[in-house]
């Protein structure tokens, strides 16, 4: 039971941090802002796709 409340803190802990950076990715002024945020999401989750617009 510990095993899995550890893993559904670490998945929540993801979730938000994934909202974080995407709404930043949202806002960004300038390329090199948005290529910094891009990497940071890839550490995070590796297979995410920015959604075509």
């Amino acid at each position: 039971m510990v095993e899995r409340k550890i893993e559904l803190r670490r998945r929540q802990a993801r979730q938000r941090k994934m909202r974080k950076l995407k709404g930043k990715l949202a806002t960004a002024k300038d390329n090199k802002e948005r290529d910094a945020l891009l990497a940071k999401i890839r550490i995070v989750s590796p297979w995410w796709k920015e959604p075509a617009k």
